[in-house]
């Protein structure tokens, strides 16, 4: 959830009320045990007479000390609260491979048995194989009926975003698919680095190509024998789909040179060929997590130690608070011992209580809520994986319905759908309305998904699942237009009869994490960078679009353009 503007600077805001509570708590503990001294030289005899016999500090009303502890006490309020300002950039270190990305660019990628389609299904995993591996060097190559680098081999995940937002099937110039000359292309370009890594070739294609077995099969027996692992990935389905096409701004289905629509399958013929000849790995496409699969079959290989800076963060500073309030409770024990044995003995046991409070608050306030801030930020760099696993952590430490949405958000965003439907229905059961209604939407979008998903009827409990979550969603807030599509989008499949492979719920419309906290505004000159820098993306990713566009597609060989 967001925090009031004026507090973004404090991890957690709602602890600063410690720098109010500690002070007069303390105050109150030396109060108490002064009233308590005072009662006891009373019972001696006469006020006057025994002011002669006791040291004055006895009498002392204790001002300055009471003034020590409470600001101690204040500084440690503010310290647990987590005061961050100033940027700092974050470098980290890690270990990866040299990887090329042979990705099929074919017209027979935009079919829809996979959501929303071939291609895009492609994309994703690839963006999820890079926050797997965020030490890896990645080259793009993509491939119909030629092959064609896209970009070098690099670290630069800008570079390489840019040209994956813009790959569609009329970045290549020729149509058809040629697996074997994209091996043999993904080869040539890892023979050219030098970086002492291991490298690997992974294709992820449909399979579907219209050439001789043998020549992929030699492809492959090639990149082994150049120490290049191969790992080939399948997408689509057996039975198959059209191929939409959008002809005279009309969008039909694609159709052969006898007028007949065209059906593409999945055919894992040729990449398990490919694979078995280079001793590579085949990931077929009925396999679920293919990033993870692909992170596991290249985990055997040697790395090498690199270096990547990641974007700047607010750098936390509860240690020049927490560093004073220390130097304050410690220069209370040296005053206390100058006022003889007992009172010295006294004063160094409410230091001690005032030091054990601060920090056993500290140590509990702080450790669970560090690894719920870290779990925003990983959140926020789509790193989900990391993010579901420190909010995982953080909910076991402390049983929040914060906690546990956070944690079901995360895996909803790994597409674990079933785990975080679970998650999300007990954040739900007693949180706050506003963490309720984000729990609930969530649990609803991951019932939806999940129903969308399985094929047939087997997505319709799931379905109906969402149907019911969506409905207390509304009735919460009734005038919610992501709730009232998602449910309009369950009981439309519902009535068709269940799932059927498919996505398209609203899934960017669940909300963010509940820690998220929004950014300082920046300064004019902040805002006016970005909007330059803003412009020139653009501007690069329309050029680059055109480039990519801009060159006619040939006729491939044997005629089928798909």
């Amino acid at each position: 959830m967001s925090t009031p503007m004026g507090l973004e600077l404090i991890e957690l805001p709602y602890l600063l009320a410690l720098a109010v509570v500690l002070p007069v708590l303390f105050v109150w503990l030396l109060r108490r045990s002064r009233l308590q001294r005072q009662r006891r030289l009373a019972r001696l005899g006469a006020i006057d007479v025994v002011r002669r016999l006791v040291p004055a500090a006895a009498f002392h009303g204790g001002k300055w000390r009471a003034a020590r502890l409470g600001l101690a006490a204040a500084l440690a309020g503010i310290a647990i609260a987590g005061p961050r300002w100033g940027f700092e950039r974050t470098t980290v270190r890690s270990t990866g491979v040299d990887l090329v990305l042979a990705v099929d660019a074919s017209l027979s990628m935009m079919a829809t048995d996979e959501k929303p389609s071939r291609l895009e299904r492609v994309k994703q995993e690839i963006r999820r194989l890079r926050a797997l591996s965020p030490g890896d060097r990645v080259g793009l190559v993509a491939f119909a009926g030629k092959s064609y680098v896209i970009s070098p081999i690099t670290v630069d995940e800008g570079a390489l975003d840019l040209f994956l937002d813009n790959l569609d099937p009329n970045t290549v110039g020729q149509a058809g698919s040629s697996i074997a000359s994209t091996i043999t292309q993904g080869t040539n370009l890892l023979a050219l680095t030098k970086s002492g890594a291991d490298r690997a070739l992974v294709v992820m294609t449909d399979g579907e190509g219209f050439e001789l077995q043998d020549e992929v099969t030699a492809a492959a027996k090639r990149a082994a024998d150049n120490n290049v692992s191969l790992v080939t990935v399948g997408f689509g389905t057996a039975q198959g789909s059209t191929i939409p096409v959008r002809e005279n701004g009309v969008l039909t289905q694609k159709r052969d040179e006898n007028g007949q629509v065209v059906i593409t399958h999945y055919r894992p013929d040729l990449l398990q060929a490919a694979a078995a000849a280079a001793n590579g790995t085949f990931i077929p496409a009925e396999a679920t997590d293919k990033a993870a699969r692909i992170k596991s079959a290249l985990s055997k290989l040697r790395t090498r130690a690199r270096t990547t800076q990641t974007g700047d963060n607010l750098t936390p500073r509860y240690q020049l608070f927490l560093l004073p309030a220390i130097l304050l409770l410690w220069l209370d024990t040296i005053l206390g011992g100058r006022r003889g044995r007992r009172r010295r003995t006294a004063a160094s046991a409410e230091t001690a209580l005032a030091t054990a409070l601060v920090a056993a608050v500290a140590l509990s306030g702080c450790a669970p809520r560090r690894d719920a801030f870290d779990g925003v930020a990983a959140y926020k760099a789509q790193d989900y994986q990391r993010a579901a696993a420190l909010f995982k952590r953080a909910a076991a430490d402390d049983h929040t319905p914060g906690s546990q949405y956070n944690y079901g958000t995360a895996l909803l965003a790994m597409d674990s759908t079933e785990t975080a439907a679970d998650v999300l229905d007990k954040a739900a059961e007693k949180a706050d309305p506003e963490i309720q209604y984000r729990a609930r939407f969530n649990s609803g979008l991951a019932h939806l998904l999940r129903g969308l998903k399985l094929p047939g009827d087997s997505g319709s409990a799931d379905l109906k699942q969402a149907l019911a979550t969506y409905k207390r969603v509304l009735i919460q807030r009734p005038t919610d237009p992501d709730a009232k599509w998602n449910y309009e989008l369950a009981l439309r499949e519902e009535k068709k009869g269940g799932g059927g492979g498919g996505g398209g719920g609203q899934s960017d419309a669940s909300p963010a994490p509940a820690q998220q906290q929004p950014k300082p505004q920046p300064t004019l000159a902040q805002r006016q960078a970005e909007q330059l820098l803003g412009s020139a993306e653009r501007e690069e990713r329309d050029v680059q679009s055109k480039k990519q566009k801009q060159s006619r597609q040939e006729p491939p060989p044997g005629g089928k353009d798909w």
